[in-house]
C-alpha cells in the first residue's frame, strides 16, 4: 500500500515540477549572461525531479511496484517458470529454440569426431598399417550402427507405443488446461496447502532475524499458480518417461555389442609399448557409448510429439492472460524463475532490492535487540560523566602532586587522602550522573573519521602554511610527504593494523595518514598562492608577521584548505570502509564486509546509503562553512 502510493507520488512530483519549471523559466531575468553563477542558483523543484526520478527507478528495477500492485503476481510466475522448466528438457530435442533436432545435432557431432580420429589415425607414425586397417574398421563399424538408429523400418513397436501415449498425453493436457476446473481440490487438501503456504511467508518478506529472508514462496497460493503448478508435475512425469526410452531395436544392440567385444579383445592384446592405438580404439568406444545413450530417433517419428509440445506451449502462455503483461512490463531485465522445487529471481530484481524489504531490514537493524550482529546501526547508552572527566584528564596530574598514596593499616584498612582522591577524579573512578551517549556501527565509522580528519587538519594545515612560507621547512618535510602520499592507503593498511592492532587505534592513525597528507598540500598551495601585492600592502600599512598570516595569508589560503577538507572527507569514508573489511568487529565496513559473504543484498545496500548520506552530511556541512567563511569566493 505504501509503495503504491509512493509511486503515484513521485511520478505526480516529476511531471509538476517539470511543468513548473517550464512556467517558471518563461517569467525568471533573461539579462543573465551564460556563465553567470546566478543562473545556477535555486531550482528546488529540478531537485525533487531528480531524486524522485531516482526513487521511482529504484522501485521498477527492483520490483517493489509489482510486488506492491500485483503481490501474488511472483508466486504464480514461480509456478509458470515450473511449467516452462519442465518444457525446456522437451524443446531441448526439437527445433523450437533449437537450430535442429538432437538427433541431427548429435549425429553430426559424433561423425566430426570420428572424422577427427580417421585424420589422426592416417597420418599416425606410430601406428601400424595392420592396426590401421582394424581401427579403420571400428570406426566404419561405428558409423554404420547410425542407420539403424534412424531408420523407420526398424523403429520398434514398444518404442512407438511409449512416444504415442506420451505424445496424448500432453495432447491431453492441452484439453484440460483450458478448463476451469483443471487442478481442483477438495476443501481438506487446500486447506493443508494454505496453511504450508503461510509457513513458507510471501514474496520477499524478511523475517524478525536479518539473516532469514524468504525470497519466493514456491507453493501455489493461487487458482492459477495451482493449475500451472499441478500441469508441471504432470510434464515432469512425462519428460521422465520419455528420457527412459531407447531406441534400441534388436539390429542395433547386437551390432553394438559386437563392436564392443571386438574394441575389448583388440585393446587386450596390446602391452604398454603401444599405447596409442589402445587410446584411439577407447576413443572410438567412447563414441559408439556416447551414441548409444543419445536419443536418436527417424527423423519423422517425433514430429507428433513436437507439434504436440508447441500446442501446449502456445495455451499455456494463453491461459497466463494477464499476468504475461504483468511479467513484461512489471518485471524488467528479468523474471521469476524455477529451479526444481524452489524459485528465485533472475535479473535487477535479485541484485537491486526492494526499498520494501530495505526499510524493514534497515529498521531491525535499528533496533538495539536486533542490530546487527547483536549491535545496532545507531542507538545510545547511558554512560556516568566520571568515565568522561577520566578520559579527558591525564592520570600524570595525580602523580605530581606532593605526597604519597595511601597505605592500608595493620588492620587492613585504607584510609583515602587528598592525592588519592586527586587519582580517582583523573582516573573516572568516581560516580556523578549518568548521559546519553551514542553507540552501533554508524556512530564508530562515523568518529573514526571524525578523529582521523581533525587530526589531519590540526597538523596538516599549520605544516602546509610553514612549508608555504619557509624554504627550510618545503625541503625538509616535502620528500617525507611526497614518500608516503602516491602510495595507496590501503597498501598501509595491513602495516598499521599489524603495528597498532585492529582496535580504532590504528584505523584512526591510517585515516589520519590519509587527511594529513591532502591536507599539507592544500594548505601549501593556498599559502603559496597568495597574491604577492597583498601582502606588500599589509607590509606597508605596518602588520607583522602574525598579522600578515592571520589576515592576509591565512584568509586567501582558507578557500584550498576548505576544498581539500571536503576531499579528505571522501578519501577518509572510502579508507576507513577497506580498513573495516580488513581487520573490525563494528563499523559500516565490517557489516557489509559480513553482508558480502552471505549475499545479503539489502544489507549491502543499506550500508551504501549510510556511507553515501554521512559524507554527504560531511560535505554540506563543509559547504556551510565555506559559505559563512568565503563568502567572496568566486566573486572577485
Amino acid at each position: 500500500m505504501i509503495t503504491g502510493f509512493l509511486t503515484f507520488l513521485f511520478f505526480f512530483a516529476i511531471v509538476g515540477c517539470i511543468l513548473y519549471g517550464r512556467k517558471l523559466i518563461k517569467r525568471e531575468r533573461v539579462d543573465a549572461v551564460f556563465g553567470n553563477p546566478e543562473r545556477a542558483k535555486g531550482g528546488i523543484h529540478w531537485v525533487i525531479v531528480g531524486s524522485s526520478f531516482l526513487l521511482l527507478v529504484w522501485l521498477y528495477y527492483s520490483w517493489d511496484i509489482a510486488k506492491s500492485f500485483f503481490p501474488k503476481s511472483a508466486n504464480e510466475l514461480c509456478q509458470v517458470g515450473k511449467v516452462n522448466e519442465s518444457l525446456m528438457s522437451l524443446k531441448y530435442l526439437f527445433p523450437i529454440n533449437e537450430r535442429q533436432l538432437k538427433s541431427t545435432s548429435v549425429i553430426e557431432t559424433e561423425t566430426e569426431n570420428l572424422n577427427k580420429i580417421i585424420f589422426e589415425i592416417k597420418n599416425s607414425e606410430e601406428v601400424s598399417e595392420q592396426n590401421k586397417g582394424k581401427l579403420l574398421n571400428f570406426i566404419t563399424e561405428t558409423k554404420n550402427t547410425i542407420p539403424l538408429l534412424t531408420n523407420e523400418k526398424l523403429l520398434s513397436f514398444k518404442t512407438k507405443e511409449s512416444i504415442k501415449n506420451l505424445t496424448e498425453r500432453i495432447n491431453g493436457l492441452s484439453k484440460d488446461f483450458i478448463r476451469d476446473d483443471y487442478a481442483n481440490e477438495n476443501d481438506e487438501e487446500r486447506i493443508k496447502r494454505i496453511q504450508a503456504a503461510g509457513q513458507e511467508g510471501t514474496w520477499g518478506a524478511s523475517s524478525t532475524s536479518i539473516e532469514n529472508t524468504v525470497e519466493i514462496p514456491s507453493i501455489p497460493k493461487t487458482k492459477k499458480g495451482l493449475k500451472f503448478s499441478t500441469a508441471a508435475l504432470e510434464l515432469n512425469s512425462i519428460s521422465d518417461e520419455f528420457f527412459e526410452i531407447r531406441n534400441h531395436n534388436d539390429r542395433y544392440t547386437s551390432a553394438l555389442e559386437n563392436l564392443k567385444k571386438e574394441i575389448k579383445e583388440y585393446r587386450s592384446n596390446f602391452d604398454n609399448s603401444d599405447e596409442i592405438s589402445s587410446s584411439l580404439a577407447k576413443d572410438i568406444l567412447k563414441i559408439a557409448r556416447r551414441i548409444e545413450y543419445a536419443s536418436i530417433f527417424p527423423p519423422n517419428t517425433l514430429k507428433g510429439m513436437e507439434a504436440s509440445i508447441v500446442s501446449f506451449d502456445n495455451v499455456q502462455k494463453k491461459e497466463q492472460g494477464g499476468l504475461r503483461w504483468v511479467d513484461i512490463l512489471l518485471f524488467p531485465s528479468g523474471t521469476i524463475i524455477s529451479s526444481g522445487p524452489s524459485c528465485s529471481e533472475q535479473g535487477s530484481g535479485r541484485w537491486l532490492p526492494k526499498p520494501s524489504d530495505t526499510i524493514n531490514k534497515f529498521t531491525l537493524m535499528l533496533n538495539p535487540k536486533v542490530g546487527f550482529k547483536q549491535i545496532p546501526l545507531i542507538w545510545y547508552e547511558m554512560m556516568d560523566v566520571s568515565k568522561i572527566v577520566g578520559f579527558i584528564l591525564p592520570d600524570w596530574i595525580a602523580d605530581v602532586l606532593p605526597g604519597k598514596y595511601p597505605v592500608h593499616n595493620e588492620l587492613g584498612e585504607i584510609k583515602p587522602n587528598f592525592k588519592s582522591k586527586i587519582l580517582s577524579l583523573v582516573t573516572g573512578d568516581f560516580e556523578l550522573f549518568k548521559i546519553p551517549i551514542p553507540t552501533g556501527h554508524i556512530w564508530d565509522s562515523f568518529l573514526r573519521v571524525f578523529l582521523g580528519l581533525v587530526a589531519g587538519i590540526i597538523i596538516g594545515v599549520p605544516l602546509g602554511l610553514f612549508m608555504g612560507l619557509n624554504r627550510f621547512a618545503k625541503g625538509f618535510f616535502d620528500p617525507l610527504i611526497e614518500l608516503y602520499r602516491p602510495v595507496p592507503p590501503l597498501a598501509w593498511a595491513p602495516l598499521v593494523i599489524s603495528v597498532l592492532g585492529i582496535d580504532n587505534l590504528g584505523k584512526v592513525f591510517l585515516l589520519f595518514m590519509v587527511s594529513l597528507s591532502i591536507m599539507i598540500i592544500s594548505a601549501r598551495a593556498g599559502a603559496s598562492g597568495t597574491q604577492l601585492s597583498k601582502i606588500h600592502a599589509a607590509h606597508s600599512l605596518g602588520a607583522s608577521k602574525w598579522q600578515i598570516l592571520r589576515h592576509v595569508i591565512f584568509p586567501n589560503s582558507l578557500p584550498e584548505i576548505l576544498t581539500g577538507i571536503r576531499v579528505a572527507t571522501g578519501m577518509c569514508w572510502g579508507t576507513l570502509v577497506a580498513a573495516e573489511f580488513l581487520a573490525g568487529t563494528t563499523g559500516v565496513g565490517f557489516v557489509e564486509n559480513v553482508a558480502k559473504k552471505y549475499f545479503q543484498y539489502e544489507v549491502i545496500w543499506i550500508t551504501i546509503f549510510i556511507m553515501g548520506m554521512l559524507g554527504l552530511i560531511f560535505d554540506i556541512t563543509i559547504r556551510k562553512i565555506i559559505d559563512k567563511t568565503i563568502p567572496w569566493r568566486g566573486k572577485g
